[in-house]
């Protein structure tokens, strides 16, 4: 292995702080780290995470050492590494490569450095990992044992690769079990993308028409918390019983083109590409946002906005301002790559407990069950599901009802009639 590739390891100490400050906030994943400590079912597994290096991931980070797992990290976007986060990692004896500001040549030099371990298991957030892999690592296909991928457009991405018939090797879709995609996707994206924003912008919501392209569960968070603000929220979507929901929820539906002209701010959360496009940004009101909270920085076409542009310029930090040759201006947030990690801290650690508590079960359910798995997209086992659920509640001092004999048996028989 190299030397880990990190920015300042000066910050560690820092770093450590916040960590511990958000490890407090994660009762379910300590509860796990705890049996890992005694159990350490991840003995001689080495894993490569490539995900956002931010004070939750550590605490994940560190329940699979626990677990006796040797980790390379490396950050699975440019700008959600947080330096500090990553020198305390790197002290606590993990091998980093990631820091914040990358461009692509580095960020892809990370994920490799980072592949030398030799993975039996991979952690991705949007499947680079797994997409540098099958496109030049192969090699190091018959080491490993299955995946994990956290995010929507991961999952997409990887379901394709398996029905063309050349995933290498499986993978749990951590994204799709429900105590993440609920949770992580509804209330840590809806509430960290408007951090993200009014960090930015220092944007005022309320009277102002706010634009969100998708009503997933992403969507479906930031336009509650968007309208909480008191903002007049439109629905861009495609897929016609989410596009039903958003109107029956009482939000304005319409296409692209028709909420380009009166839009405010723009903010997509679908995962596809060219979301906003040049025939939405030549409609655009002087001064309108646009930002992403999908994934990838392909949801806008920014070089079609470039393009548009006769003058671009940083106006404030993550802030980039687009003249027109009409003189309108529009302004591009954090390069378009997802703002509630560019220019915010990123999903609570609250809700990333459950995320990451169903990430630390999965690989050890891969870790134990790899061998017997098909090369292909799994679902997460609905026990770990569960079982993440109840430890949440029980973190929370919440008691639920239990069935009775009577009520569990006229639920799993057809003769009792009604």
């Amino acid at each position: 292995m190299k030397e880990n590739v990190i920015k300042d390891s000066s910050l560690a100490e820092k770093g450590k702080k916040r960590i511990e400050w958000a490890r407090r906030h994660m009762p379910v994943l300590q509860k796990i780290r705890e049996e890992y400590q005694t159990e350490r079912p991840l003995e001689g597994v080495k894993i490569v995470a490539c995900l956002h290096v931010t004070v939750e991931t550590a605490n994940l980070l560190s329940t699979l050492t626990a677990g006796g797992a040797e980790i390379a990290v490396t950050g699975s976007n440019p700008l959600s590494t947080q330096d500090d986060v990553a020198a305390a990692l790197a002290e606590d004896g993990m091998y980093v490569y990631a820091f914040h500001g990358e461009n692509d040549q580095e960020y892809y030099d990370c994920i490799n450095k980072a592949l030398d371990i030799g993975p039996n298991v991979t952690l991705d957030d949007g499947a680079d990992t797994i997409a540098t892999i099958h496109r030049d690592r192969k090699d190091l296909a018959g080491e490993i044992l299955g995946g994990c991928e956290e995010t929507t457009t991961g999952v997409i991405r990887l379901r394709a690769l398996a029905e063309a018939g050349e995933l290498m090797y499986p993978v749990l879709a951590v994204n799709d079990a429900e105590t993440k995609m609920m949770f992580d996707n509804r209330y840590g994206t809806g509430q960290s993308t408007l951090h993200g924003i009014m960090n930015a912008t220092n944007f005022l919501f309320a009277g102002k028409n706010a634009v969100i392209g998708g009503y997933g569960w992403c969507g479906r968070g930031l336009a509650t918390r968007a309208r909480g603000m008191g903002a007049n929220v439109i629905v861009v979507e495609v897929e016609p019983r989410k596009a039903l929901e958003a109107a029956m929820d009482g939000f304005r539906v319409m296409p692209m083109i028709q909420a380009a002209a009166i839009g405010d701010l723009f903010v997509t959360v679908t995962g596809d590409i060219s979301v906003i496009r040049k025939e939405h940004m030549e409609l655009m009101k002087d001064q309108a946002i646009v930002c992403n909270s999908g994934h990838f920085n392909v949801e806008i076409d920014i070089p079609a906005l470039e393009e548009m542009a006769k003058e671009t310029g940083e106006v404030q930090e993550n802030v980039m301002e687009y003249k027109m040759r009409d003189g309108r201006r529009i302004y591009l947030l954090a390069e378009g790559r997802l703002i509630n990690l560019a220019a915010a801290y990123g999903h609570p650690p609250e809700v990333m407990d459950m995320s990451f508590a169903n990430q630390a079960l999965s690989v050890r359910y891969i870790a134990e069950h790899g061998p017997d798995l098909e090369r292909k997209v799994y679902s997460v086992p609905s026990e770990i599901d569960k079982r993440v659920a109840a430890l949440k509640l029980e973190a929370m001092g919440i008691e639920i009802e239990t069935l009775t004999p009577e009520q569990y048996k006229y639920l799993h028989s057809w003769d009792m009639g009604t």
